[in-house]
């Protein structure tokens, strides 16, 4: 009886320590903010919900991650949390292929009806990539954003620390046009996913929601639900 308080006790302090927690169903909670400045991993905003934990899905490293997301008038925010030892990230340009060294990914699904959805990479040095992804029965191809100036235009930030890296951005509504349910409301629900690459020992990886081989499983993503 004393071990079961004791592990209980423990459960109950992991949200308020801030390791991040395992949101159950697949279905993540998402807060409403006003707009903010992004820093890196420094805004007042992000204490407004809480860190979710990102399982280690395959490699050797088997570094923490964590994720929160919050909502605006204007556009969707994402804070990444990673552990890591060793950044590993030679790229030093826009819409190359990130995937290739340490990054984060964010699959947002706006409308089941379609096969269409949203895919951003950022990398430890702060490069993107921002891709509107047809996926027909797992046929898939990314197309790189059009006339992409203005309120069209991603805001991202990142910071590297001695064993750790946090990356923070912002993706507008009006870069998801014309996707269906944008922007969201109060109860609008989207399909997403949310990942980590990582190459200190060959690849590990991390995600939310578990897929199959490729991460483009949009079958197997979460739920957003807007609050």
């Amino acid at each position: 009886m004393f071990l079961l308080r004791l592990a209980f006790c423990f459960l109950m302090l992991i949200p308020k320590f801030g390791f991040g927690q395992v949101v159950p169903n697949s279905v993540l909670h998402v807060k409403s903010t006003v707009d903010f400045e992004l820093t890196g991993d420094s805004s007042a905003a992000w204490n407004k919900t809480f860190w979710v934990r990102l399982p280690h899905r395959g490699g050797v490293k088997k570094y923490q991650t964590k994720i929160k997301v919050l909502y605006s008038p204007t556009g969707i925010y994402c804070l990444f949390y990673c552990e890591d030892e060793k950044i590993t990230s030679t790229l030093r340009e826009d819409f190359t292929d990130l995937y290739l060294e340490d990054v984060v990914e964010a699959f947002f699904w706006t409308d089941e009806a379609k096969p269409l959805y949203f895919e951003y990479e950022l990398s430890p040095h702060n490069f993107e990539l921002p891709i509107l992804v047809p996926n027909d029965s797992g046929n898939f191809f990314g197309w790189l954003p059009w006339h992409y100036e203005g309120v069209r235009k991603t805001r991202h930030a990142t910071k590297m620390n001695a064993k750790s890296w946090s990356a923070e951005f912002f993706i507008p509504y009006a870069l998801l046009k014309p996707l269906a349910q944008v922007p969201p409301v109060k109860g609008t629900k989207w399909r997403c996913n949310f990942y980590r690459l990582d190459y200190d020992e060959g690849s590990s990886k991390w995600s939310w929601q578990l897929t199959g081989p490729s991460f483009h499983d949009i079958e197997r993503f979460g739920t957003l639900i807007f609050e």
